[in-house]
């Protein structure tokens, strides 16, 4: 529904805010932006809808978010609501004749939330929480969204907060790594999360003097790889650092997958391309090889300043687009300034690393392996 039919509706009194998809560091500060922002300044009501659009499903799950609520929250990881990366709405399982069929129960949403009084809801997520999002606005419902991932693959947004402190985690394990790879003469090969976009492998991966990154969307050459690395033995540098993105796939191959769409309702589960990249290595090459899965440790822990900021900005922002009554708006970060932007832009396509990116002529400039053998070097 376009934003001027919402228009008319009274300025908001009740927010609803809920946590959906991965949590990530930084949910919190965005909570306590809201409630700080909403009851301080304009004696609002916010309400938290628990466990993402779980809590909108069957009886509804809420609690009363008062000053008091959020008190100590800005440091700590993880979000004081629950979330959910299931409970999709528009394709939710329900069972029929004994078989599970995804099924569009998105008016029980509506409904529900027609029931809990509130005006407005605030969806703190990515692309699939901000999907749904924008499908129940154009159901009727007045929404802003928040961008909330560490994938950093949201479009109409510099950055997405979540993604600086994932960058921090990933790097401060490539440093830790270094010293036990050199010592043991290996081959580490480091997997690490991000989905179908590079840029936690890619940025990380500089930052911690990674010597290959593999990205979703530069497929690698096994042989390539091999050869960087016995460069580097035959040179002097009896071990080596790979930074493996979740997504990346071999040129001749495909992506490896812990489970398919088919097999997770409809949303495939990346994982175990670290595994076989090292398995490929360990036949290859006379070195030792081992591999670390950094998984849900790039997620959890106290967010960096630089996050913990950024949330709060959405939050606060999240409010002041409500005060203003631009709901399918998004908050986004351009350049220094904090706006809204629509929902439906910011989730039209993923924002991926393009290849030609000036952060990867940076790293091939640097000596290392992105994906494929450097040219002209």
């Amino acid at each position: 529904m376009p934003r001027a039919q919402h228009r008319g509706l009274l300025m908001s009194k009740t927010i609803a805010i809920l946590t959906g998809g991965g949590d990530c560091p930084g949910l919190n500060a965005v909570i306590r932006g809201v409630v700080r922002s909403a009851v301080g300044l304009h004696g609002w009501r916010v309400i938290g809808i628990e466990d993402g659009f779980e809590g909108l499903i069957g009886e509804p799950r809420w609690r009363e978010l008062g000053l008091d609520a959020v008190r100590g929250i800005l440091s700590r990881g993880g979000t004081i609501i629950g979330t959910s990366n299931r409970g999709n709405p528009f394709a939710y399982p329900v069972e029929k004749n004994g078989q599970i069929e995804l099924t569009d129960i998105s008016d029980q949403v509506l409904e529900n939330f027609r029931q809990l009084g509130a005006d407005v809801l605030i969806a703190v997520g990515g692309d699939g929480t901000l999907k749904i999002a924008q499908g129940l606005f154009e159901k009727g419902l007045p929404v802003i969204g928040v961008p909330k991932t560490i994938d950093n693959d949201l479009q109409a947004t510099d950055v997405t907060f979540g993604y600086r402190t994932a960058v921090a985690i990933v790097t401060e394990a490539l440093d830790r790594l270094h010293s036990t790879a050199e010592s043991h003469h290996r081959v580490m090969v480091v997997e690490v999360m991000g989905r179908d976009a590079g840029w936690i492998a890619l940025e990380s991966g500089i930052a911690g003097s990674a010597d290959a990154i593999l990205l979703p969307e530069i497929p690698f050459s096994l042989p390539d790889l091999c050869q960087a690395i016995e460069q580097r033995a035959a040179n002097g540098s009896r071990f080596s650092i790979v930074v493996v993105a979740e997504g990346a796939f071999a040129a001749e191959g495909e992506k490896v997958l812990l489970k398919s769409a088919g097999e997770n309702l409809g949303v495939e589960r990346l994982g175990g391309i670290g595994q076989q990249v090292g398995a490929a290595l360990a036949e290859r090459l006379d070195m030792e090889t081992r591999v670390v899965t950094l998984g849900h440790l790039q997620r959890g822990g106290s967010p960096t300043p630089y996050d913990r900021i950024l949330a709060s900005r959405f939050g606060v922002k999240a409010v002041d687009l409500i005060a203003c009554q631009r709901f399918g708006e998004m908050v986004a970060l351009k350049g220094r300034t904090v706006d809204g932007v629509t929902i439906a832009s910011a989730v039209a396509r993923l924002n991926r690393v393009d290849p030609q990116h000036e952060l990867v002529t940076t790293a091939q400039h640097l000596g290392i392996l992105v994906s494929r053998r450097n040219t002209g070097r």
